[in-house]
């Protein structure tokens, strides 16, 4: 019996998507169908640009991609409808092979369409995707298309650019790279020298306290030395006295058991005035406490290590605190050192009465006799203000004590000194800098400077160099000491040079004292505010003399 035979519009066995008849039909969940390679193309297409996948004929969106169901039937009759018409492949084979000739062409790395064999030389910018002609016209109409040779140049430029910033960065970093590893070595190299700069700074300044601390002691030794002296001399002398009292005694019990009655009043009237005298005139107890000295030393040197200890903290916890934060605190530094400096002139002015200051000098002064001698200065003495026993001779250069008085022409002038054995020069010292030397012969001697004002004329101590508010003097005896408003303070070096260097700068308000040898020894400093120009003086001991340096010559 023959087979029924059943009309079929060609068109309901036609891909929506495609557009011609089935191959390998699938069906989605929906119910309806699409060739195999164009459906998964389409749900491949929605993934890419991130929507969600949806059916191309009715638009039904899925939860998730579907997976596509082999339509066996719709197969079977497409299979049936070829060899009824003889054929061995449907017109549409060319064009359903459009549909899948870009995922196989482009996943085989050949350069022609694996559905067409033609060359893939088009692409398609709104999927970003390799075609041949056949397949853009047929799948990718209405999309962006361009050739995939200007593509490649496009995209080319853009390789180019992301090489060189990649490369650029590159060397960036491998320059920062070398850059930190020179950091790691200069670090290393910078913690030993300051490692070594330290210790040496701190190693000096221990040395420092050691030879003070030597001083110290020596000074004890001499306290101790002096008061036992004197402590011996008191007790020999009250021993002698005692002794003396004791054969008086013994005299007066002899003369009390005397039977004479001449004899007695005889003996009597020679002991009486003896007697008389020791009680009128009883032992005297020294008023100076032998132990005052020591109770001094200690409170000075008490006071200073407290101040010393209390500064070091402050100051070492400065520079912690500067060198983590990386920041550089001059002023700060400096005003704590103006503090430290003050507190410390107070104590050495309870404890000796004038403040001292510090020995180090600052690196704007000068060093070596050499930097002194650029701001030599002329001196020559006043005769009108030199004391009467003072003798100014050759040129006004050289003044010597003198047992004889002069009458002339200092004798009637106001000018001169009427109780202290002192001069002045002529010359005022108001400059930025000044410098001058002077030679001594004697024992005791006083190099000062003073303002015009100093009083001449009392005979009390006012008058004298360093005695008051007028006046800076350097004590030079059997040691050196200065004084400034009747207010010493003693020096541990002991005098070993005949020639003496005096350094003003009277901007800064300093004056410098120097042992001038071979190299310039430091004494002393004293800062002060200077209102007026200050005249350099002298006093003189008993056989002294003082002799003003030519320096013209020293400073050529």
């Amino acid at each position: 019996m023959a087979e029924p035979l059943i009309t079929l519009k060609k068109t309901r066995l036609c891909c929506q998507v495609c557009g011609e008849l089935f191959r390998n039909p699938a069906t989605l969940s929906c119910g309806h169908s699409f060739c195999t390679q164009c459906i998964l193309g389409s749900l491949d297409r929605d993934e890419r640009k991130q929507r969600a996948c949806a059916c191309p004929e009715c638009g039904h969106r899925f939860p998730s991609r579907p997976q596509p169901i082999k339509n066996t039937t719709l197969a079977d009759l497409l299979r049936d409808m070829e060899r009824r018409d003889g054929k061995r492949k449907h017109p549409g084979a060319s064009t359903q092979e459009t549909a899948s000739c870009v995922v196989t062409g482009t996943s085989s790395g050949s350069n022609l369409c694996v559905r067409h064999s033609r060359p893939l030389d088009i692409y398609c910018c709104t999927d970003e995707q390799i075609l041949c002609a056949l397949c853009a016209s047929a799948e990718h109409m209405g999309h962006t298309i361009g050739k995939v040779r200007e593509e490649r140049r496009r995209r080319q430029k853009e390789l180019r650019i992301i090489q060189t910033k990649s490369k650029q960065i590159l060397q960036e970093q491998e320059n920062k790279c070398t850059n930190i590893g020179k950091t790691l070595k200069r670090i290393q190299e910078e913690a030993r020298e300051t490692q070594d700069y330290c210790e040496s700074v701190l190693a000096g300044i221990i040395d420092s306290i050691q030879r003070h601390h030597m001083s110290v002691r020596e000074l004890i030794r001499g306290h101790e030395e002096q008061a036992a002296a004197q402590a011996e001399i008191s007790r020999q002398t009250l021993q002698g006295e005692m002794e003396e009292m004791r054969k008086r005694d013994a005299e007066l019990d002899r003369l009390a058991q005397t039977d004479s009655d001449a004899r007695f009043l005889q003996g009597w009237l020679s002991m009486q005035h003896l007697c008389e005298n020791d009680h009128l005139h009883p032992l005297q107890e020294d008023s100076e406490n032998p132990l005052l000295p020591f109770e001094i030393t200690k409170r000075a040197v008490g006071q200073l290590g407290e101040q010393l200890e209390e500064f070091c903290d402050r100051r070492f916890a400065s520079i912690c605190q500067t060198a983590d934060s990386g920041e550089q605190q001059e002023s700060e530094e400096e005003s704590e050192e103006d503090d430290m400096q003050e507190r410390c002139e107070a104590s050495n002015t309870q404890s000796h009465g004038l403040s001292r200051t510090s020995r180090t000098e600052p690196n704007v002064e000068p060093k070596t006799r050499a930097e002194f001698l650029q701001y030599a200065c002329d001196l020559s003495l006043d005769p009108t203000t030199a004391h009467k026993n003072l003798e100014i001779s050759a040129g006004d250069k050289e003044v010597r004590w003198s047992a004889l008085e002069r009458k002339s022409p200092a004798g009637h002038c106001p000018q001169r000194f009427l109780q202290q054995k002192q001069v002045l020069c002529r010359e005022g010292l108001q400059a930025e800098r000044c410098y001058y030397e002077i030679e001594v012969e004697g024992d005791k001697v006083e190099i000062a400077l003073a303002y015009k004002g100093i009083d001449r004329k009392s005979f009390s101590r006012r008058s004298a160099f360093g005695a008051n508010a007028n006046s800076w003097s350097l004590d030079r005896s059997a040691n050196y000491s200065v004084s400034h408003k009747d207010v010493g303070v003693p020096l541990t070096a002991c005098p070993s040079q005949r020639r003496l260097g005096v350094y003003l700068n009277f901007t800064e308000g300093t004056l410098s004292f120097y042992e001038v040898a071979d190299r310039m020894k430091f004494l002393y400093k004293v800062e002060a505010e200077f209102s007026e120009p200050l005249y350099p003086g002298f006093w003189l001991g008993v056989g002294c003399c003082i002799r003003i340096c030519d320096l013209r010559l020293d400073a050529l």
